[in-house]
């Protein structure tokens, strides 16, 4: 059975009701979550606290069993580092957040699926993990001009 592990970005697609990524991003969930559990790490859980108040609206948010709350392996950290000194070596800029890379390698090292939208730097630096994309929604309303 496939494990899906869900980036913060779609997640606030979903949470915000995102008008130009909300329909894909849910779509791939409904999709994934019949094949397989959905989960996050602590890093995702961090992310997303940012935009909450409290901690008891964010664990009513991802409650379970909807969400599993997957550990970090410590062999997840050493290779998030390692891919993110390469990075670095290679010009990546100090601003990059290195918890891409541990969601990546988290990813790497327990063969999770990744769900998110920004696959193009887990493409490249954890090409064996399996990445599925949400797609931008074709139906969006814009207010009319001059409102």
């Amino acid at each position: 059975m496939r494990r899906f592990l869900v980036d913060t970005n779609v997640i606030v697609d979903i949470l915000s009701r995102d008008p130009v990524w909300f329909e894909g991003s849910a779509e791939v969930l409904t999709q994934c979550a019949s094949e397989g559990p959905l989960a996050i790490n602590p890093i995702i859980y961090a992310e997303l606290a940012v935009g909450f108040p409290e901690v008891e609206i964010l664990d009513a948010a991802l409650s379970e069993p909807d969400w599993q709350r997957l550990p970090l392996p410590w062999s997840a950290g050493f290779l998030a580092g390692r891919c993110f000194g390469v990075y670095r070596r290679r010009g990546g800029a100090r601003s990059s957040p290195l918890p891409d890379f541990y969601i990546g390698a988290h990813a790497a090292v327990e063969d999770l699926v990744v769900i998110t939208r920004d696959a193009a730097r887990l493409r490249t630096y954890f090409p064996k993990v399996q990445l599925i994309e949400p797609r931008r929604s074709t139906t969006t309303t814009r207010a009319p001009a001059g409102s």
